[in-house]
């Protein structure tokens, strides 16, 4: 269900496929008869042209509306059909449905009239919804004198039957009323009732359109009385009255022209298709209006307008409404909450600059006293914590302003790194993460750049380089390789710590320590002691992507349960280990899950205390499998990276002081506004970032010291160099730093057959 704060519309591109039709409405002036010298439909270029001016304009919805079956009424349309290669308007159809899906992305929504079951079948697999009006069921609207005698498909029995042939094709499916043509009240309702009857069976009606006549010069109708403004707000008002809260009430705002606002108070919730580019083809004396005057509408009644896609959330998140050849095109196009993402950005990119909303303050009526809850450091439930991550409009501007105010008490003023590098020493992996780019293993042998396995004697330069060039923390992480034992990552860990033993070792997500424990035969407290013996100074705590087992039966199915990962985290604090903690979001996840990671944590780190920051790690999708697949969104948008690190600040308050945000996945410009969300730390320099360039990232491998502190100034901050432990770093240290030579190339020691080498001596 779509939050009742919103009012949601569609941006479409109107893609009128032909405008003749075998019906003879009264009242209409998109159909007509055959005119010399004008084609029957539009070519396929010329659709094409419209959907790409479309997408570029910002639309995600197609909207296919045409006359019905006009082959059975014009041999000009016969033969157009043929020439096309076709036989048939729908199949016609069904052809440019697909190739604006493939060619655009826009998302079809298919309005061809009445459909038979063949119909409906070949049009689902390149359409995300398809509707028809029911319009009226009063018989005297199609007999003599009315205003549908001579239109067969105005039928009300077929059209009913098109409803329910859509409902057991499981389509999400739009249908409404037309007022003001000849019926009575009465008859509205029962029409109204009809179509709840189908939707009580199938469940697929997504929204009821309730549509005013106007009056058209040039139709048998032109001088008929249009409904008033009340009368539309009564027969909006009953469709509520009928279908309850949870349905989508929609009313076109371009036919009550300046009125437009006044049906919010009717009970109406959705604005249909808005074109920011093409006209209302069936109503062209009303023009679309400008979404600047349709948001500033919407805000006067205190709602918020919300861009949706043409299919609505409950249909993209709830069983098998989709064609799994559509299914991926919509997911591409939606935010976490199931509606039209609201930016064109994807963390890691480094194409188009991230803008966060901007929205004036406003009074958050449903999250004024979480907020309050949260700034005095109280733990707040999975239900407050869901609503916080779909902060929108002025709730969202007070949410990051209770999250900066509380890292301004924690931290103050000054953002700290650490000056580290990364060494991934193999990217051989015998785990089939959904999200990962970076792992390699049998079935990616030919994928992701070649296979290599880190030798003792590289690992061991790099370590001495990067103490050499002021780092005070050496960041160890690799893929699961097969041949790996606890034997193999105990002598990574010397390595290391013989080729610089000042150095600190933040090394081994909680699946290699699992999985070293394992190979070795020995607890994973017995393991982490010996770790800790032989130099490991805390834990990365990667591998959580989400702690939830839901999601994670599909992202990562064969690694650690949500509870055997927080159980070596807290077996690590125990033996006086501390540990990062991390989340991976914008794939698979809803708020729910995200709510429930940050309980989870929070939780841990009441028992513990291990915890040394909470790193948010948006999805990098150019490169994941899961994405490729057609089942990943292609990361967060920028407003819920905002988001979570603002809502992460709350939920761990105070008891997880230091919120990082990560400048491979956001980018310079990306961290401004997030330290103005709660963050309160940049992570390391890295030296050599690999994990999220293999996925596409783009934001670089290294950032030095001088330019994350220009870039921490730029935010108006201080910049604090630290240790890995928040400690303070030695001024030597400093010094080497600040006159780093330039890196050495590095050696990716080949991979033999994904057997392990060098590194197991």
């Amino acid at each position: 269900m779509i939050s009742d704060e919103l009012i949601t519309f569609s941006p479409k591109v109107f893609i009128p496929l032909t405008k003749l039709c075998r019906d003879v409405c009264h009242y209409c002036t998109f159909a007509h008869a055959p005119r010399s010298g004008e084609r029957a439909f539009l070519t396929a270029n010329e659709v094409i042209d419209i959907a790409k001016a479309g997408a570029e304009a910002g639309c995600t919805e197609a909207l296919f509306t045409l006359g019905d079956k006009p082959e059975r009424r014009y041999r000009l349309a016969r033969e157009e059909l043929i020439e096309l290669g076709h036989e048939t308007t729908i199949s016609y159809l069904a052809e440019m449905a697909g190739r604006v899906l493939r060619e655009t992305g826009l998302l079809p929504h298919i309005n061809p009239g009445v459909m038979t079951a063949n119909d409906i079948a070949q049009l689902r697999p390149v359409s995300a919804s398809m509707g028809i009006m029911l319009e009226g069921i009063a018989s005297s609207l199609v007999s003599k004198g009315g205003p549908h005698f001579g239109s067969p498909d105005k039928d009300p029995a077929a059209r009913l039957e098109t409803i329910r042939l859509a409902g057991e094709a499981r389509v999400p499916f739009t249908t409404g009323i037309l007022i003001g043509i000849g019926e009575t009240p009465d008859e509205r309702i029962l029409a109204l009732r009809e179509i709840q009857k189908l939707h009580r069976r199938y469940g697929h009606i997504q929204e009821i359109i309730i549509q005013n006549f106007r009056a058209k010069p040039g139709t048998k109708m032109a001088n008929a009385l249009e409904p008033t403004i009340d009368d539309l707000k009564w027969t909006i008002c009953a469709a509520r009255e009928v279908f309850g809260v949870d349905m989508a009430i929609q009313s076109p705002p371009n036919l009550t022209a300046e009125d437009f606002p006044e049906l919010i108070d009717a009970g109406l919730n959705d604005w249909g298709g808005v074109s920011p580019i093409t006209s209302d083809h069936v109503n062209p004396e009303a023009p679309w209006p400008a979404i600047d005057r349709l948001r500033k509408g919407t805000s006067r009644k205190g709602r918020l307008l919300a861009a949706r896609l043409p299919v609505y959330p409950r249909y993209i998140l709830d069983g098998d409404w989709l064609d799994e050849r559509v299914r991926p095109f919509v997911v591409q196009s939606m935010d976490i909450d199931g509606l039209a993402r609201d930016d064109a950005w994807s963390p890691g990119g480094a194409n188009v600059k991230p803008v966060a909303p901007s929205v004036a303050r406003g009074q958050s009526r449903y999250l004024g006293k979480s907020l309050n809850r949260a700034i005095r450091g109280r733990e707040l439930s999975e239900e407050e914590l869901t609503t916080m991550l779909t902060a929108r409009g002025g709730a969202y501007v007070d949410l990051i302003s209770a999250a900066d105010e509380v890292r301004r008490a924690v931290s103050g003023d000054t953002v700290s790194y650490v000056v580290n590098r990364n060494i991934n020493y193999t990217n051989v992996c015998g785990y089939r993460c959904g999200f990962c780019a970076f792992s390699k293993g049998k079935l990616s042998a030919d994928r992701r750049g070649l296979p290599y396995d880190l030798s003792l004697d590289e690992i061991s330069r790099r370590t001495k380089e990067a103490w050499e060039r002021g780092a005070t923390e050496v960041c160890l992480q690799g893929g699961i390789h097969p041949s790996y034992t606890g034997e193999t990552y105990l002598s990574i860990l010397r390595a290391v710590k013989t080729a610089a033993p000042g150095i600190h070792v933040h090394a081994f997500s909680p699946l290699e320590i699992s999985q070293g424990a394992a190979t070795n035969g020995v607890t994973v407290e017995a393991y982490l002691h010996r770790l800790k013996d032989e130099g490991l100074g805390s834990l990365p705590g990667t591998a959580a992507e989400i702690l939830d087992d839901e999601v994670r039966s599909v992202l990562c199915p064969d690694k650690l349960s949500t509870d055997e990962w927080s159980r070596v985290v807290e077996t690590a604090h125990g033996v006086g280990l501390r540990s990062t903690a991390t989340i991976m979001f914008g794939h698979l996840e809803r708020p729910i899950h995200q709510a429930r990671h940050l309980i989870r944590l929070r939780q841990l780190q009441e028992r513990t205390g291990g915890i040394t920051e909470f790193v948010p790690l948006p999805f990098v999708h150019m490169g994941a499998p899961i994405f490729l697949q057609g089942f990943a969104r292609r990361g967060p948008t920028f407003r819920e990276t905002i988001i979570l690190h603002a809502v992460a600040r709350l939920a761990f308050n105070p008891v997880i002081p230091n919120i990082q945000a990560s400048w491979v996945k956001l980018g310079n410009e990306g961290i401004e506004d997030v330290l103005q969300a709660g963050a309160n730390d940049l992570g390391g320099t890295l030296m050599n970032e690999s994990i999220s360039r293999a996925a596409g990232a783009m934001h670089g491998q290294e950032l030095s010291p001088l330019l994350l502190s220009e870039l921490i100034r730029g935010a108006k901050r201080e910049p604090r160099q630290r240790s890995t432990l928040y400690n303070d770093v030695p001024d030597e240290r400093k010094r080497a730093a600040s006159c780093a030579p330039p890196l050495i190339s590095v050696i990716q020691t080949p991979a033999s057959k994904f057997a392990h080498g060098e590194a197991a001596a």
